[in-house]
């Protein structure tokens, strides 16, 4: 689906005689610029004396003394409907704080419908429509892709080269969109992955909360002295409901052995939407952030999650353990508690001895074949019925695996 996408936008350039290629959001800066040019002056060079708005026409003067951002999109362009809530929520904010900042579409539409549908979803202005402006401010600011987005910034700031991904992964604090300031924003997130606290990790600003499974609010200084598995699942992802009932078999076994509850797992939900993240979290036995919590997007960025399941350890110091936790739970289980490094040397070293006293082969009376002693992460014992793990006796000949107290050797005369 995805490669048609593609094909279908780059057909569509093309048609446009504009562009080459159309990657999708979110990968590269989307335009150069030599100088900074006084869009207000060009647009009234080319006889344009107001812009659009979802309500009407706006006189181009006002736009004067304000900070000027040009969007370039198109409303065929479904990676640039993608973004569109990005600079949505970005806009909003910063003119929030006070920031006098004008957002500017100029479109790559060819009919006029499409460019007045898509301008529906902006709270920005707009240059009238009008094919060959269009192409000429193209031309002008080199666009070579869509979406762009190009602040107008003075020739002394050297603008952020990875714009929408940029403002993707970190929203309004993007701003003022320089090389800098995302450099800032990456040494941030790096502190915070080798160095925060869990307030930091999982607070934002009004909401220093969890939900638990019966929806409770759950602050997140509770989980001080406690070891922290940050999961990351999504409902949709048969992998993540498979690794899930493996991660409560540990998750209650641990917490069901002890005297105090000295393990704790958040679920950061990567679901589509509020209902499949509400069934997602109603299987499970433990916290979660909240959906519209935006640090759920952060900690994905934050701990470079790019497939899921995936499951980062925290310490009861607040420091991380490991980032690939689902390695551990799936090879060791409850047994690796709690998830350090010199534990799981602990249980290597344990294993060894185990499969040293061992024989290396047998001649069970209830297979045919000769069994080879083998090291597995799961399996389970075709005799007993139940699930094993670490050392089998298995078939190479056929599937067949036995644990090692479920054998009945062979009596040689």
């Amino acid at each position: 689906m995805l490669r048609f996408a593609r094909k279908l936008i780059q057909k569509r350039v093309e048609n446009h005689l504009l562009l080459s290629a159309i990657p999708m959001a979110g990968l590269d800066f989307e335009a150069t610029y030599g100088d900074n040019h006084d869009i207000l002056k060009t647009l009234a060079e080319e006889g344009v004396d107001f812009l659009l708005s979802c309500e009407g026409k706006v006189p181009l003067l006002e736009c004067k003394g304000k900070m000027i951002c040009l969007f370039f999109s198109a409303h065929w362009c479904r990676p640039c409907r993608g973004f569109i809530p990005h600079l949505v929520e970005l806009y909003d904010t910063l003119r929030k704080r006070g920031i006098s900042l004008e957002i500017i579409f100029v479109s790559f539409d060819r009919e006029e419908d499409g460019f007045k549908e898509h301008l529906k979803s902006m709270p920005w202005l707009a240059v009238p429509f009008d094919v060959n402006l269009h192409r000429r401010l193209i031309d002008r600011y080199r666009v070579d892709r869509i979406p762009s987005f190009v602040p107008l910034c003075s020739d002394d700031v050297t603008v952020e080269a990875d714009l929408i991904g940029c403002i993707e992964d970190y929203g309004a604090n993007a701003f003022p969109f320089t090389k800098k300031r995302h450099e800032e924003l990456k040494a941030i997130d790096k502190r915070k992955r080798e160095e925060a606290n869990l307030e930091e990790l999982l607070a934002q600003e009004g909401c220093n909360f969890l939900f638990s499974g019966d929806d409770r609010k759950v602050p997140i200084s509770e989980l001080a002295g406690k070891t922290i598995g940050l999961y990351f699942s999504a409902y949709w992802s048969p992998p993540c409901r498979s690794f899930t009932r493996q991660l409560t078999d540990v998750y209650n076994t641990l917490n069901d052995a002890k005297d105090s509850h000295c393990f704790e797992i958040v679920l950061v939900s990567t679901d589509r939407d509020l209902k499949e993240f509400n069934v997602n979290r109603s299987s499970m036995p433990w916290l979660a952030i909240p959906y519209e919590d935006r640090t759920r997007h952060d900690l994905c960025r934050i701990f470079d999650i790019k497939g899921i399941p995936a499951l980062v350890l925290i310490g009861p110091d607040g420091k991380v353990i490991s980032e690939n936790g689902k390695f551990t739970v799936s090879s060791y289980g409850a047994e690796a508690f709690p998830f350090t490094e010199s534990r799981i040397r602990e249980l290597e070293a344990t294993l060894r001895k185990q499969g040293e006293a061992l024989s290396q082969q047998v001649e069970d009376v209830k297979h045919e074949h000769v069994l080879k002693l083998d090291m597995a992460k799961a399996y389970v014992c075709d005799s007993c019925k139940k699930q094993g793990k670490f050392w089998a006796f298995s078939c190479d000949v056929c599937n067949y695996d036995l644990h090692p107290s479920c054998v009945e050797k062979v009596e040689k005369d």
